[in-house]
């Protein structure tokens, strides 16, 4: 799913033919760098690619005194399909990403309490003052977004808030962690499974 194809479209879409430029400070604009993973310097190269797909089209040359000349697009019928197809999937579809660090943290193998939970508590303090980043500028940004806009905005910061009360729970918890890797609580082995002999080759 491209988050990037959703939002040219869907520009296009709303606000009719433009240019990259104008295109680039609607972005801007919106502060879609805040809510999406689109990084702004990239919506000239992918609308260029619509254009090859046939989802946009040329629509002239606009020049306005001593401005460089600069070619217009606009959406094709083509590309309001494929709008409509793009948004309905992000809507249905349920996103996680893994993050790397859970992967690191089994790995940690932690021996000196006051160092793991120093990295720990410092992991923590940034990603506090990152909320805190956020939901300033988010206050900062509604009243240049529609709500659905300001709905979108508050997803990220919800999911950030969460990861700041897990990091304080995992905080918490880092003595209990220390101690399970010096004697470990009993746990199950889990069986391997037996490949079938279909599956064998040889």
């Amino acid at each position: 799913m491209s988050s990037i194809r959703i939002f040219i479209l869907s520009s296009f879409y709303e606000l009719g033919s433009m240019h990259g430029h104008r295109l680039r400070l609607e972005a801007d604009r919106k502060r879609v760098p805040l809510w999406t993973d689109i990084p702004v310097g990239a919506v000239y190269g992918a609308m260029k690619r619509l254009a090859a797909e046939g989802l946009l089209r040329e629509a002239g040359l606009e020049k306005n005194g001593n401005r460089p000349t600069r070619q217009l697009y606009e959406i094709t019928d083509a590309g309001r399909t494929a709008l409509i197809e793009l948004r309905d999937e992000a809507l249905k579809q349920v996103w996680v990403k893994y993050d790397p660090f859970d992967l690191a943290l089994t790995k940690a193998r932690p021996t000196d309490i006051a160092a793991f939970t120093g990295m720990l508590a410092n992991r923590l303090r940034r990603m506090e003052a990152l909320l805190a980043e956020r939901r300033a500028v988010i206050d900062e940004a509604i009243p240049y977004v529609t709500l659905a806009e300001e709905w979108a905005l508050r997803h990220s910061e919800r999911r950030l808030a969460a990861e700041v009360a897990y990091a304080r729970e995992l905080l918490e918890a880092a003595p209990e962690i220390l101690e399970d890797e010096r004697h470990p609580r009993p746990r199950k082995e889990k069986p391997l499974r037996k490949v079938p002999r279909s599956g064998l080759r040889g």
